[in-house]
């Protein structure tokens, strides 16, 4: 094992800035638990035992976290508490059981059956093989049980104290530094500077930081590639603009807008596609205020947002021809004709290859790490089976529920603070839905079902106050 000095300094920083604003070494673990996310190639350590792996630092809050809540005095009590108020624990624990059994079983009963895609040691080739255990079913089914204890253990600290600011800070944090390294990394290469957070990548991942498509400079941020910048920022995306439609705040305004400008210019399909998507929610939603006859003046910013946009874009096209012709091009390349590249033929083969892992194991999986697929459904069906599927299934339904129950009896900046939690979720599970080759949907989705099972089961502690409801529910 060695560490990683600049990954400890960050690290220490995050911490120091955490408790700062906080004032209680708890909290500022909840805050940077969050933020750290935005750092996508720092890693604090380096694991030469399991071939040179390189766990970014998030996993260091993560084990801080979860080792801080079972040093509590009462922590027996409060896993009691904890699965006896929250069905969905007991769901997520069986997952993690059982993805951890089928990470060990399942590649060795179905050894030579299948084929899997994996990548050699000290090679960056992914290789279609036969399927065999490898060193990804422990780092991967890692990663998963690691995300869920730190479910668990958040879910704890909710449930024992109100600390529903600490998320909405972390969540803030992230945005702000998730959009701060973009525009950074943006100037560098506008400058001609190249990347200049390099110092900060000390992941052994393979680096894309420098690339152009077209005349445009791909933004990466503090991320490996454009793609899982691109992640990233939907998420943080979707928690400023619900945050803002709601509330107004300055700030959100401010960081969704840059996260779009952003998103628009990183040349990622991913980011094009997740933006589609999300602009498509946010239309929804705003043809049900018209609906319901309650239309905000920020949603009608919005619109009129657009329709300016609009107006300048048509205005440039006629007074300058072929102004929009560079991005045309990319939007053609990355977008449109992404399924007939090298790259997307190559992806969609994975998933094929994924479905047929399915059907050849008769829907139990191949396990955890096996293989790699090209979109968290097809990953979580070829890896975890018809049984791992209905389980992951089961908490995304739950994290999606309405928010009703919660709106009745908590404080409306909570009810806020929840939606905005479940609108980064939808952004970061639309962005895993195109490219996440493992049925581990990331830390933030474990996060942000440990932030609504928390609320949900807060609320109904809480006695509805007088009332017609109150009076039908026998209070």
């Amino acid at each position: 094992m060695q560490p990683s000095p600049m990954g400890l300094l960050i690290c220490c920083v995050i911490v120091a800035l955490a408790y700062r604003a906080r004032g209680n070494l708890m909290d500022a673990l909840i805050v940077a638990l969050i933020a750290s996310m935005a750092f996508g190639s720092t890693a604090m350590m380096t694991l030469s035992a399991l071939g040179g792996s390189t766990p970014l630092i998030f996993t260091a809050f993560s084990l801080l976290l979860i080792a801080s809540v079972a040093a509590r005095r009462n922590v027996l009590k409060e896993v009691g508490r904890l699965f006896a108020c929250v069905p969905s624990a007991a769901v997520l624990c069986m997952l993690m059981v059982y993805a951890a059994v089928g990470a060990l079983l399942l590649p060795r009963l179905f050894a030579g059956q299948t084929t899997a895609f994996t990548k050699p040691p000290g090679s960056l080739l992914i290789i279609e093989t036969s399927l065999a255990p490898v060193s990804g079913n422990i780092t991967q089914t890692g990663y998963l049980l690691l995300n869920g204890l730190t479910a668990l253990a958040l879910c704890i600290l909710l449930l024992g104290a109100p600390r529903w600011n600490e998320v909405k800070y972390g969540f803030v944090l992230l945005a702000v530094l998730t959009a701060g390294f973009g525009l950074l990394d943006l100037a560098g290469k506008l400058a001609g500077a190249g990347d200049i957070l390099a110092l900060i990548r000390t992941a052994n991942y393979a680096l894309l930081t420098e690339s152009n498509e077209g005349s445009f400079h791909r933004i990466v941020g503090a991320f490996p590639e454009p793609s899982s910048f691109a992640t990233t920022a939907l998420a943080c995306l979707a928690f400023t603009y619900a945050y803002w439609r709601r509330t107004g705040d300055r700030l959100m305004l401010g960081l969704w807008l840059t996260l779009a400008v952003l998103l628009t210019l990183s040349t990622s399909s991913t980011a094009y596609a997740g933006l589609t998507i999300l602009a498509l929610a946010a239309a929804a939603g705003l043809a049900r205020s018209v609906a319901k006859n309650r239309v905000r003046r920020r949603e009608l910013f919005v619109v009129a947002l657009f329709a300016v946009l609009l107006v300048l874009a048509l205005a440039i096209a006629l007074y300058r021809e072929g102004f929009f012709d560079p991005f045309l091009n990319l939007l053609d390349t990355m977008v449109l004709d992404k399924s007939s590249s090298d790259s997307g033929r190559e992806r969609s083969y994975w998933n094929q290859k994924s479905l047929q892992a399915f059907r050849d194991t008769y829907g139990l999986g191949i396990g955890v790490g096996s293989s790699r697929a090209s979109g968290w459904p097809v990953a979580v069906l070829s890896q975890l089976g018809v049984i791992g599927a209905l389980l992951m299934a089961q908490l995304t339904l739950v994290m999606f529920g309405g928010l009703r129950d919660i709106r009745r009896v908590l404080d409306p900046e909570i009810e806020t603070i929840i939606a905005s939690v479940q609108a980064s979720a939808f952004g970061s599970l639309v962005a895993a839905s195109l490219i996440m080759g493992t049925p581990d949907p990331g830390l933030l989705y474990f996060i942000a079902l440990a932030v609504v099972v928390s609320a949900r089961t807060t609320a109904m502690r809480i006695p509805l106050p007088p009332g017609p409801q109150a009076r039908l529910l026998g209070h």
